[in-house]
């Protein structure tokens, strides 16, 4: 990349962008980077519209492979989450050749079964982080920044740190035994969540936990989980005592806190 500008592709393997995004994006890199912007650039397929997705499937998975196999793109963003990665996730990986293999693949939500078959796979660098749209965050400036920052530098930090994976719990959930599913032994996994009652979290606690691979990680984290939908009855345990007990459960070391989740706070978590 030296003596250009770097090349950043947005795509959206699951719900469309909102037209008002990209101008955002574009001012945002212009005013924080000046001269050394990166270029970004938007695949028309991220505005497309078919029922719930952005485009057919057959779009989606075209537009990301386009992306990963083009030499002149140095990373691929998420533009947005939503639902449907997981009907292109395993098809678009198998299609990524030679120029897919070093780049960073940056997003988190139900992008995570990208990331999770692109790590299962050794494709790539995957890496959780804020995508486009959070720019209509409350504060969303500072999360696309953060990503942007960390796409700019590509530090996946120092070598001797523990390896980490971090996904959305009920995406990941729904992956265990698929093709997509990475292996974890050794690897700190970090967990978030939205949107969810209470119960579901604790249900898909209960079979993130119970997979044999997955007993073999590190250790896990909690990221954020908000906002939670009310469960009726009231559960009567909070998600930090639902975490605690599973873990314990299944012989997996608890470690805290991580700072992830679905907001505008939403860390950079390199794969490692």
């Amino acid at each position: 990349m030296m003596g250009r500008t770097m090349r950043i592709a947005v795509v959206a393997p699951s719900n469309t962008v909102p037209t008002d995004v990209p101008p955002r994006i574009h001012a945002l890199a212009a005013a924080r980077y000046g001269a050394k912007a990166p270029e970004i650039v938007f695949s028309p397929q991220c505005f497309l519209s078919e029922g719930h997705f952005a485009g057919s499937d057959e779009a989606r998975e075209d537009a990301l492979v386009e992306a990963a196999n083009d030499p002149a793109i140095d990373a691929v963003w998420f533009g947005r989450g939503g639902y449907g990665a997981n009907r292109i996730a395993e098809n678009a990986i198998a299609r990524m050749g030679e120029a897919a293999k070093g780049k960073p693949f940056l997003g988190y939500s139900d992008g995570g079964f990208i990331l999770a078959g692109l790590l299962a796979q050794g494709v790539g660098r995957p890496v959780h982080g804020p995508m486009t749209a959070d720019i209509n965050r409350a504060g969303g400036d500072e999360a696309v920044a953060r990503s942007l920052d960390w796409l700019i530098a590509s530090d996946t930090g120092p070598s001797d740190h523990t390896p980490v994976a971090a996904f959305n719990l009920t995406v990941f959930s729904s992956l265990i035994g698929t093709a997509l599913q990475p292996d974890m032994t050794g690897r700190i996994l970090m967990l978030e969540e939205v949107d969810e009652p209470m119960y579901r979290i604790d249900r898909s606690l209960f079979h993130v936990t119970g997979n044999a691979n997955v007993r073999k990680c590190a250790g896990l984290m909690l990221g954020r989980c908000a906002p939670i939908t009310p469960n009726v009855p009231e559960f009567g345990k909070d998600e930090v005592a639902l975490v605690k007990h599973w873990c314990a459960a299944s012989g997996i070391d608890y470690l805290g806190r991580a700072d992830i989740g679905h907001d505008a706070d939403n860390t950079v978590v390199a794969f490692r």
